[in-house]
Parts: C-alpha cells; structure tokens; sequence
C-alpha cells in the first residue's frame, strides 16, 4: 500500500498535473501527477509497477512513482500522452474497471488516435467504443482495429472478420453476442465451427452432437465464461439459448431472432459458405471469423472466407473488419510470433516472384542442355 498524502493537502479528485522545467543536463520536460486516492492508484500502478514499467517501454519516458505522486520525464509530447494515459487509467480504476497490462495497451492507442481531442474535462473518456455485459461491465476496444470491428458489429447485420491469431476477433464477437441476448435484442445464440483438424486426425469423437464438437468449440466456450457465469452458461446450453450447430449440419435452417457466429470460418468450403450466409433470418445477425493464413483444408479446395471477402465486398448491409499482425493483443510475444511469421512469408513471396521475372520466356525454347539430358533419360528409360 502507498503511503498517503500530507494531511491538509487537497487533491483533486480525479488528478492534478502540473509541468516542471526539466532538471540540468535533460532534455524534455517533467510532468508531475498527483491521484488523491492510494489504493486507486497502486491498482493504475500495477503490482510491483509493472503497469508503469510497461508504459515507459512503450513510450520510452521514464516514470518515478513516489507514494501517489508520479513524476514522468521524456520530451514535451510523449510526456503528455503518457499522463492522459495515466489520467484515463485512473478514471477506469475510479469506476471498478481493471488497469492491466492490456488496458494499459488500449490507453496508449486511444491517447494515439485521440492527440489533439484529449481535454482535461475529458479525461478517463475513450474514443474506442465498447461493449457491455452483466458479468465483465463495459470492454473496451484496445486499438483502432478493434474499435472499428466493434462499430461494424453495432452497425451491420452480417460482419465478416479476417486476421491472425490474438487479435480478438472471435472473444469480441462473443461479448457482442452475449450483450446482445442480454439487451433482448435477439433471443438466442448460435455457435458453429467447421470440424476440421490442424494438421493431425482425430477419428471418430464419441458422445452425442454437442460432445462431439466440444473440442471444435472450446475458444469459443472459454470467451462465453469470460462474459457469463458459468452456470448461466450451462442453463443456457440446456435451454436452448445457446445452441451448437456443426456447419455440416446447418443446411435447410432458417436463423431467426438470433445472433449467429462461425469461428475458423477460413476451414468453410465455398459451398458450405454460401450456405451458411443463406441461413440469416428476420431479426437475425451473423458474426463469421477467420484467420486466412491458417487454411487447414486439403489441397485445391478454396476457402470460403476469402471467397466471401472478395464476393460480398461492397455488397450493402455487410461489414467487413480486417486486422493486420500489429493488431494483437493477446501478448505481446505472440505479436513479435506472429510478425515473424508474416515477414517470413512476404520475403518468400518476394523471393518466388523475383525468380518468375529471372525466368526466360515460354516461346524462347529449352535452355542449352536439356534436350541431350531429355534424350539420355528416355533412352535409359525405354525397355530393351
């Protein structure tokens, strides 16, 4: 616990800040900020300050906390953004919201997007929009990908969302669809996933249908527990509420008054896609996710998410959100993971183009060589 301020000294009640010119031999300015509240803000400091030490990597300021006090170094403008940061964060502590790591993340990109519209009669108000259920309260987006998936759930009936892993596509598309039978907006959800292997056979699962595809469906379990009570989860799963729907089996259906969402959705064959987007009823929303570069379908077979990407672009009442590698949030390792991977694939790509544009032209005829290695081939070849 952090000591508590002189008595007699008054605060602000939200948080007070004041510049100072920067001591001899620094370049840049110090701002000094005050909470009046310590337990408010040892949770904005994080344990051990661990919240702190991540917004000095991330910005590269140096932060000093001293009891409630904190002192922040760096130039003028990143000093300023790292004490909105820390203004915002203190206004979420103030209302029972969690200050993490990630939540430190969030603050960081709103304070980017939202430079110049940060005043302080504003402060601890976000730009990025949010959702809100019964259990976690209100979920903000974390960066502007985020923020502008959350907007195109709100605004369309059908929204297709494309990315790699850890960018939250399916765990937001659950909390909307959660916030959704909570507003009475639709009556039930309906969860579906192709029951495709990654790369290993599985053979044939026992138990009844939604035994069968657990498995295919945990992700999606584990974000349903995130924004449900577990035994409001297992009350709906035997009322209907909730229902699992293998997408093999959802032909003939007619969705009605439901929210509907297909996870892995890049696994779907072009004609089980087109059939799934044929189920939205009346009163119906549709959430389809997948991550493009992690296709597990045999050989030939195209997917079905980039088809509909391609197909349904422009087409009115369907959103479309795409997030890149820097919009991972999951942990900051898998971002470096999976910019690794994705520059790995962009210089092969590179790489295989660059020996297409070295090679002769089709009319130009075999380089010299291979017709005599042809003949000598054939000959050895041919039966005696």
């Amino acid at each position: 616990m952090n000591p508590r301020p002189e008595r007699g000294l008054r605060r602000d009640p939200l948080a007070l800040r004041e510049e100072v010119p920067a001591r001899a031999g620094l370049s840049g300015t110090e701002v000094v900020l005050s909470f009046d509240d310590n337990q408010l803000a040892s949770l904005v400091f994080g344990q051990y300050d661990q919240n702190l030490a991540h917004l000095e990597r991330r910005l590269g300021v140096v932060v000093s906390p001293n009891g409630n006090h904190i002192t922040i170094k760096g130039p003028p403008d990143t000093a300023e953004q790292a004490s909105r940061v820390l203004r915002t964060l203190y206004a979420r502590a103030k209302i029972g919201a969690a200050v993490n790591l990630g939540e430190v993340d969030g603050a960081i990109e709103e304070s980017n997007v939202q430079r110049s519209l940060f005043p302080a009669d504003n402060a601890g108000k976000s730009a990025f929009d949010a959702i809100v259920t019964r259990k976690r309260g209100p979920v903000r987006a974390r960066n502007a990908a985020q923020d502008a998936y959350l907007r195109q759930l709100k605004r369309h009936e059908l929204v297709l969302a494309e990315g790699p892993a850890g960018t939250g596509k399916t765990w937001l598309a659950v909390g909307h669809a959660v916030s959704l039978i909570e507003q009475g907006v639709v009556e039930r959800m309906v969860l579906s996933r192709p029951a495709v292997e990654a790369g290993e056979r599985l053979g044939f699962l026992p138990g009844d249908m939604r035994e069968k595809v657990d498995p295919y469906l945990r992700p999606i379990y584990d974000a349903l527990n995130d924004f449900m009570e577990a035994r409001h989860v297992e009350r709906a799963l035997q009322t209907g509420m909730i229902e699992i729907a293998p997408l093999a089996f959802m032909r003939g259906r007619t969705l009605t008054n439901a929210v509907v969402l297909l996870d892995e959705a890049q696994n779907a064959t072009s004609v089980q896609m087109k059939m799934f987007l044929t189920r939205l009823g009346e009163g119906s929303r549709m959430i389809i996710t997948g991550d493009p570069s992690q296709v597990d379908l045999p050989p030939g077979q195209r997917s079905g998410l980039v088809e509909a990407v391609r197909l349904l672009s422009g087409v009115e009442g369907v959103g479309h959100a795409r997030f890149e590698e820097g919009d991972v949030v999951r942990h900051e390792l898998v971002r470096r993971i999976v910019m690794a991977y994705e520059d790995a694939a962009r210089k092969e790509r590179d790489e295989r183009e660059a020996r297409l544009a070295n090679l002769p032209p089709a009319d130009a005829g075999p380089v010299e060589g291979d017709a005599d290695g042809l003949k000598r081939m054939l000959s050895r070849e041919r039966p005696r």
